[in-house]
């Protein structure tokens, strides 16, 4: 791929997607720790300075990705719980329901788990103020569009669904480090199988913490 020299807004704009286009691609094939800048630059056909100008940092980049990926699935979400859950059925069922569809739609959905892991040890760093600060209030804006999900299946939550919209974000990148071992930990369960223990599914396992968390948090009566 390569660029001419962008002059105008709408240009800017289509330099600015491309990048993001190929750092999705490439977490497609990678771990977040191992897309760089340099790569990047070199993938999208742009000097390194050149993506600079767009982002100031790897960290910058991930961040607008993670915020784009974050958007997506709360547009899916919506039409799932939708087909998913009957809101005429005892708070006990939605509440099962919620976290099956939980659950299973962010299992399938690994590089956003895997980003919103790193967004607190890794990508939170390296960037401005202004650029933090920005993400942070656009994820104010998803954490209120999923809290209002929440509450529409769960009104019995109240204000705990904006907790628990949070802490299953949380959940979801934690549990997504210890789903996808890296090739010599596959190895080393294969070896000894014993210590497969330690590789959680991430849909069965977000599975079991969502409900676990639901219960906790919903009233006794």
């Amino acid at each position: 791929m390569t660029f001419q020299r962008a002059r105008t807004e709408e240009q800017r704009e289509i330099r600015r997607r491309a990048i993001l286009d190929m750092a999705s691609a490439m977490l497609d094939e990678m771990p977040v720790a191992a897309v760089t800048l340099n790569e990047l630059s070199r993938r999208v056909g742009l000097a390194k300075p050149n993506v600079l100008r767009y982002f100031e940092s790897r960290e910058a980049v991930l961040l607008e990705l993670l915020d784009r990926f974050l958007q997506e699935w709360l547009t899916e979400l919506a039409d799932e719980l939708a087909a998913g859950v009957d809101e005429n059925l005892p708070m006990a069922e939605r509440a099962a329901a919620v976290a099956e569809i939980l659950s299973r739609s962010l299992s399938g959905r690994v590089v956003m788990c895997d980003l919103f892991g790193a967004q607190g040890s890794v990508l939170e760093h390296n960037v401005s103020v202004d650029v933090v600060a920005r993400y942070k209030r656009a994820s104010l804006d998803r954490l209120t569009s999923m809290t209002a999900l929440i509450q529409k299946y769960l009104p019995e939550l109240g204000e705990n669904a904006t907790l628990f919209s949070l802490q299953t974000m949380v959940m979801a990148g934690a549990l997504s480090a210890y789903s996808t071992p890296p090739p010599s930990l596959q190895a080393a369960y294969q070896a000894e199988p014993d210590l497969a223990r330690f590789h959680l599914e991430l849909n069965d396992y977000l599975k079991l913490a969502l409900t676990a968390t639901l219960l906790g948090v919903l009233p006794r009566r």
